[in-house]
C-alpha cells in the first residue's frame, strides 16, 4: 500500500510541476471541465451527468497511465511525448495533439455513453 500511494504521490507532484502546458491553462481547463459538467447536470441530469464524470475521468486514467508506463514516468519519448536534455536536464517540450486527441475522443465516447446507458 505504502508503494501505491507513492507512486499517487509521485504523479501528483508531476502533475503539479510540469511545464507541458502554461500555468494559465492548468486551471482554466479546470473551470472548462466544471462549465461542461454543470451544463451536462443542467441538461441531462444528474445520473447522465455521473455517468459522463465516471466514464471520462476513467478513460482518461487510461491515458494517464499509458504514458506513464510508455514514457518510464515521463522520462523517455513515445508517440507525441518528447523528453529533450538540455544543459543535462530533461526538458519537456509540450503535449502533443495525439494526447489532446485522445481526451477529446474520451468526452465525446463518454457523452455516447452517458446518453445511452441512462
Amino acid at each position: 500500500m505504502k508503494r501505491f500511494l507513492d507512486e499517487i504521490t509521485y504523479d501528483i507532484n508531476f502533475l503539479k510541476g510540469h511545464k507541458l502546458q502554461p500555468a494559465w491553462y492548468k486551471v482554466l481547463k479546470v473551470f472548462i471541465l466544471l462549465g461542461v459538467i454543470a451544463g451536462f447536470l443542467g441538461f441531462f441530469g444528474w445520473r447522465r451527468a455521473l455517468v459522463f464524470v465516471a466514464v471520462f475521468f476513467s478513460l482518461n486514467l487510461i491515458v494517464h497511465l499509458t504514458y506513464r508506463v510508455k514514457t518510464e514516468k515521463f522520462t523517455r519519448n513515445w508517440a507525441d511525448f518528447n523528453v529533450v536534455e538540455d544543459a543535462g536536464k530533461n526538458v519537456r517540450p509540450g503535449i502533443g495533439l495525439l494526447y489532446y486527441s485522445w481526451s477529446l475522443a474520451n468526452a465525446a465516447a463518454a457523452f455516447a455513453l452517458s446518453l445511452l446507458l441512462i
